[in-house]
């Protein structure tokens, strides 16, 4: 699968001559799998009109700080929300100064603000514009400040010149931009991640399920195989495509999912338990359909077993991370869990009126002991990423000796 492959990029054009190679840029990201949107400055729309980035984007241009068609007129807001990363390319001497000051008076310079993913940027300018020391003051701010910029690479110039100050090709930004999303901060590490729901039967046509598709579980799976982990998801009846370079264990019941958790548990570094596992299951499931007979049927449900309570109470287990769906009292519940089955970190979400389950979105309140931290409102893929991130700490935090 192409590292790209669902990741969206937030495309930022700048007002120079190499605006041009934008539009050769967004098709390559496109052509790898990345949902792109445009977001130009004014001046860029004197290099290239916004019609050609929309009709190569499939998506429309974006332009106007106070947006009348987006939620409350706070587009930079959404996109922000949206954005897995920021690419401005071109990036000229002008929009690198206003980011290094902070700026904030145009669309594209707020998001850059705004966003809490991460900022690249791919100078373009005369050679002698990049050369000027003031410049160079700004290029070193916003490497300070964890900004990523992409060349520039030398050679002939728009103007007649020759010397550093070229954008870098399409290509070369897109090769710089997947590695972005690889790291290797859990490289070796076994982490097993359950997703989606189970099945229990009641008779061979009906069965007592739930609601998730298993999204959620299956963008941790991914986050964790792009972070270096190898991973192994045993995953309930979903309708998601199969994830490349992950063992995948494909299980019905909560039964099925406990023996294949445990059947892979001893060599786990990590257990996320993202699976929305049922509750109960029918204590008899009938070997014919059951008819219909009367005004009303009985069920006599049994308890299932808790596969986070098992792996959680091995002698030896791994970093247990569990999840908490909640309708009401989500940190008190959330807790409660926490602390009730051992866990080292739990991730809790309100459902219910459109929230978590069979939508793109979700948000994550997370506690461990000791700490907490709340992960906005975004889309499960970007969720799944920072959920990672804030898991990792917290391992390394607990087994320090485990560290690269």
């Amino acid at each position: 699968m192409k590292v790209l492959f669902n990741k969206r990029i937030l495309l930022g054009v700048s007002g120079g001559i190499a605006a041009y190679k934008s539009a050769e840029l967004l098709r390559r990201l496109r052509e790898h799998g990345a949902e792109v949107q445009v977001v130009m400055t004014e001046a860029a729309c004197e290099f290239i009109t916004p019609l050609t980035m929309q009709a190569l984007s499939g998506r429309p241009v974006h332009t106007e700080l106070l947006d009348h068609r987006s939620e409350a007129g706070m587009g930079h807001i959404e996109l922000a929300r949206w954005s897995d990363v920021i690419l401005v390319a071109p990036a000229t001497a002008n929009f690198i100064a206003r980011l290094a000051q902070g700026m904030a008076d145009d669309l594209l310079s707020t998001l850059c603000l705004a966003a809490d993913v991460p900022l690249l940027v791919a100078p373009a300018m005369n050679q002698q514009m990049w050369r000027n020391p003031a410049t160079q003051n700004n290029i070193e701010t916003i490497l300070q400040r964890k900004i990523h910029v992409f060349g520039p690479a030398e050679g002939d110039q728009a103007c007649g010149e020759t010397g550093p100050g070229r954008m870098l090709e399409p290509m070369q930004l897109l090769h710089r931009l997947e590695a972005i999303f690889q790291n290797t901060r859990l490289v070796g590490k076994h982490i097993i991640v359950t997703a989606g729901p189970t099945q229990e039967a009641i008779d061979p046509v009906r069965y007592i399920s739930n609601r998730s598709s298993g999204k959620m579980g299956y963008a941790i799976a991914r986050a964790a195989q792009e972070a270096g982990a190898y991973v192994t998801l045993v995953s309930g009846p979903v309708t998601l495509p199969a994830l490349e370079r992950v063992d995948c264990v494909n299980v019905t019941t909560a039964r099925e999912m406990r023996d294949a958790v445990l059947d892979h548990v001893d060599n786990a570094d990590i257990f996320i338990a993202a699976a929305a596992v049922a509750d109960y299951r029918s204590q008899e499931s009938a070997e014919r359909k059951i008819k219909k007979t009367g005004k009303t049927l009985s069920l006599k449900l049994t308890k299932n077993p808790d596969v986070l309570a098992d792996v959680a109470s091995l002698g030896s287990p791994p970093f247990t991370v569990g999840f908490a769906a909640e309708t009401e009292s989500l940190k008190a519940n959330a807790i409660k869990k926490l602390e009730g089955k051992g866990l080292d970190m739990i991730a809790a979400n309100l459902v219910g009126d459109g929230l978590a389950f069979d939508v793109d979105n979700n948000a994550l309140e997370v506690f461990w002991p000791g700490g907490s931290l709340s992960l906005q409102t975004a889309p499960k893929e970007k969720l799944a990423r920072q959920l990672l991130n804030a898991i990792a700490h917290n391992y390394y935090e607990k087994y320090p000796n485990k560290a690269h």
